[in-house]
């Protein structure tokens, strides 16, 4: 029913587009009186193409809210999964630690705040330290 009734909109969406196409861009067209001449004349053909926009688009709008609250209350909803990332398993497991973090040791009671802290070591530039 779903399917049937995208297809129905489908289609009134293309006859939405054609009807408007066909019209003349003079503007005013909600501005316009009645004519009392027949369908035939070029009056009457543009009074005919504006109400049957105004329908067209009436109709579009109710299947639209059918078609949004058949959706919604349908049973089975099925996300698209095709264009997720597949990860390797080696990759998704990170490696241990082999030395622990010297920033995140926490000083004992008792200890100064600095000791926890190793000192830095020097920057060898290809000069020889003095001892």
């Amino acid at each position: 029913m779903f399917t049937f009734l995208l297809v129905v909109q489908a289609i009134i969406a293309a006859a939405l587009v054609t009807v408007i196409l066909m019209q003349r861009s003079e503007g005013g067209g909600l501005t316009s009186s009645g004519s009392p001449s027949g369908l035939m004349s070029a009056r009457g053909a543009a009074d005919f193409l504006t109400r049957a926009t105004s329908v067209l688009a009436g109709i579009f709008v109710v299947m639209s809210i059918v078609l949004a609250f058949i959706a919604a209350h349908r049973g089975a909803v099925s996300v698209d999964t095709s264009l997720q990332r597949r990860v390797p398993a080696a990759q998704t497991q990170q490696p241990a630690p082999t030395q622990p973090d010297a920033a995140a040791q926490v000083p004992l009671a008792g200890e100064p705040a600095n000791a926890a802290a190793p000192a830095p070591a020097p920057a060898d530039n290809g000069v020889p330290l003095a001892r």
